[in-house]
């Protein structure tokens, strides 16, 4: 493929079946690609399969989409552990946790599996998209792709090259972007892009006006809701994101820009090493295992 032909992307490849991998495979498949959705734990991928099925049902509910585009969407979504399953591949989205060791580990590994051509993308939210590229032994057909969690309802895209990302390949995953329903927006490869470098700061200075004794839980989130009209609490939102995801979000930021006010609050960090992250563990910010969930402090 020389650099001047368009790239045309029909079979996507999606790995790691967690929350943002899982919304991502729901979405391409609706939008009707075949979809390759690859975890090293079939647990995961079985789990993965239930919750799309849970969400589209709930869409043909809702009457956003029909019982045929359901069960097509279902047709075209393969699952497997092993990377093979990318060979015939034109896109692969990486989309595991946001940790940069992992990240470049599963890069490395991915290239013999696939075919030349293929574009590679990471869903990172943080992570210099540069940095990643460099894992793999096409630069040039690296992006990042933010998708905003969950998926299926969140309409934009944040698209940030890398410095080698050629026009080609952002112009491909710009249109494939339209393609899912959705808009991009370019970001630049600065720590955090955009929405998590305006997000995870505010999220964090919550974090620290309950740790200073400021206001409880529950007043802050309250405050900010109707306050400042925002849909969720700041610290409800953390424990939505998961409060491992934002420490680390704000460690890039506190590492890349070397500027005091991105230190993660020691209130965060103390959640993080309890284990105490959010929905995902059952305790955050609230006791998910009370209904309806109670503040924890």
């Amino acid at each position: 493929m020389t650099a001047t032909q368009p790239i045309t992307i029909r079979k996507i490849g999606v790995i790691g079946a967690g929350q943002i991998g899982c919304g991502i495979a729901h979405v391409c498949a609706v939008s009707g690609f075949d979809v390759y959705l690859v975890d090293i734990s079939t647990e995961a991928l079985e789990r993965a399969r239930s919750n799309m099925t849970d969400s589209l049902d709930h869409q043909v509910s809702k009457g956003k989409i029909s019982e045929a585009t359901r069960r097509a969407a279902l047709d075209r979504i393969s699952t497997g552990t092993g990377l093979t399953l990318f060979s015939e591949c034109d896109l692969v989205i990486e989309a595991v946790t946001e940790n940069e060791e992992i990240k470049r580990r599963i890069l490395k590994s991915l290239v013999p599996y696939l075919k030349p051509e293929a574009l590679i993308a990471t869903c990172s939210s943080s992570i210099p998209i540069t940095r990643l590229a460099a894992r793999t032994d096409r630069p040039q057909k690296f992006i990042g792709m933010h998708f905003m969690n969950p998926v299926p309802p969140m309409r934009v895209v944040e698209l940030i090259p890398g410095i080698a990302t050629n026009d080609e390949t952002f112009e491909a995953v710009q249109e494939l972007i339209g393609k899912l329903g959705k808009i991009a927006v370019r970001a630049e490869d600065f720590p955090a892009f955009i929405v998590n470098r305006i997000l995870l700061p505010m999220i964090n200075e919550a974090v620290y006006t309950l740790y200073e004794g400021i206001g409880s839980v529950e007043s802050i989130d309250t405050a900010m809701k109707l306050g400042a009209n925002h849909p969720m609490g700041p610290l409800e939102l953390a424990d939505f994101i998961g409060l491992d995801t934002c420490f680390a979000v704000m460690t890039v930021l506190y590492e890349g820009l070397g500027d005091a006010k991105y230190r993660p609050c020691p209130l965060l960090v103390k959640y993080v090493e309890a284990g105490w992250v959010g929905r995902r563990s059952g305790k955050g910010f609230y006791d998910y295992t009370e209904m309806p969930p109670r503040p924890t402090r």
